[in-house]
């Protein structure tokens, strides 16, 4: 990416320019600017109610200044910037630029003399990564009512849910109502030192996956590292383990006082957003029901788009359930796969049990509600399916997971546990 002057002292920032970027004021928090209620932060900020993507929203105006050579604005936007949010290091780069360019012109961000840039160079790197990747999301905005097509269907059980896209450096923020799915908002995240792609344990990657909030740790019992909470997910989950990955402690966390967000690749394969954005997502989500989705590059689409895997899953489903409700076990083993395992049992010793619980049942009739349809694809085409199981007459069940498959035979079911 190159640079060019403007009115010759202003070289940019420019990169904004070179990019002919629009704001869009989605990215950051989605439905409003003003914070929605006074958060007092950690870090001891004097500023008043800094909510979840309120920082990002000031950059990003500030950058639409620079974009249309309004810097006579822009500086004492940068200059409040940073005195509300100190340790804002992305924003402190952008003031000191502003600064810079009323005397000399700069041609780069973070345009500092070698011999200041050489004591920091990496977080320097670092720190124009950060700006390019906020940069992309202005451009790259997720399409109006469009949702990432790993959501095949969510159940009313799963009011909310995230989804990570790792190459954009941005995690999105749902809410599923009865009348759809909808972006509430959508953050800069950090992920993995190593990257993405977790394997095994102590490699430093974030995990690839469909995980769910496993609980919310109390913040007072955290080192200052993970900030305002954490919000633990089921790494490994059923997939990881098949695949002999280790490891463990895959958190959604906070950063530490001294940072307002870590540089794109820096925690140790967790995913990490700026303290305020954590207790927006902290008061929002569900535990146990939330899922959350890590992507390399999500692809959205319109809900609508995805009715057709939708009928047809559910339409297995269905088969699946008619074929408890006979209580023909033979029928009903067709539909699991010859390596399927779950709580240390196989096929053979599940198949004992799905006998012990047919004969238990007396063949009632077995419905499903709140189904929720997930799917993962990468060396294979997996569905996680999530359900209650009621028998008529009873008032409540039980609520089942299950991983399917798609094999040569069609779909089969590697995995079913209780959640």
């Amino acid at each position: 990416m190159s640079f060019k002057k403007i009115n010759g002292s202003l070289g940019v920032l420019a990169l904004i320019v070179l990019w002919g970027f629009h704001v869009d004021y989605s990215i950051g928090a989605t439905l409003e600017l003003k914070p929605k209620s006074k958060i007092k932060s950690k870090e001891g900020s004097r500023a008043r109610g800094l909510g979840d993507g309120v920082a990002e929203a000031r950059l990003i105006e500030i950058y639409r200044m620079i974009g249309s050579s309004n810097i006579r604005d822009a500086l004492p936007k940068a200059e409040n910037l940073v005195a509300d949010y100190p340790n804002f290091q992305l924003a402190q780069l952008v003031y000191g630029d502003l600064l810079a360019a009323r005397s000399r012109p700069i041609q780069s961000i973070g345009d500092v003399p070698p011999e200041i840039a050489k004591n920091g160079l990496q977080n320097l790197l670092d720190l124009r990564a950060e700006s390019q990747l906020r940069l992309s999301a202005i451009k790259q905005v997720p399409p109006s009512e469009a949702i990432p097509s790993q959501f095949v269907s969510l159940s009313r059980r799963n009011k909310h849910a995230i989804a990570v896209d790792t190459e954009k450096a941005r995690l999105y923020l749902f809410e599923n109502t009865v009348t759809g799915t909808r972006l509430l908002a959508n953050y800069y995240i950090s992920v993995g030192k190593a990257g993405v792609g977790k394997t095994v344990e102590g490699d430093q990657r974030t995990p690839l996956g469909v995980y769910f909030i496993t609980s919310n740790l109390d913040p007072k019992s955290l080192k200052d590292l993970y900030g305002s909470g954490a919000l633990p997910v089921n790494y490994p989950n059923v997939l990881d383990l098949r695949r002999g990955k280790t490891g463990s402690g895959i958190w959604l966390h906070g950063t530490p006082s001294s940072q307002f967000t870590r540089a794109p690749q820096a925690t140790d394969g967790c995913v990490a957003v700026a303290n305020p954005d954590l207790v927006r997502i902290i008061r929002t989500v569900e535990i146990r029901t939330t899922p959350v989705l890590i992507g390399k590059n999500l692809n959205w689409v319109r809900p609508d788009k995805l009715a057709g895997q939708k009928k047809q899953f559910s339409e297995i489903l269905q088969t699946w359930t008619n074929a408890k409700r006979k209580g023909r076990e033979n029928e009903l083993l067709q539909f699991y796969a010859n390596d399927f395992s779950a709580e240390g049992k196989d096929l053979k010793s599940f198949g004992l049990s799905l006998r012990a619980e047919l004969n238990k049942t007396g063949n009632k009739p077995v419905s499903l509600k709140d189904i929720s349809l997930i799917r993962w694809t990468d060396e294979a085409e997996t569905m996680v399916a999530t359900f209650g199981e009621v028998l008529d007459g009873e008032k409540v069940g039980r609520t089942v997971r299950q991983y399917w498959q798609h094999r040569p035979g069609g779909w089969k079911i590697i995995y079913e546990g209780l959640v």
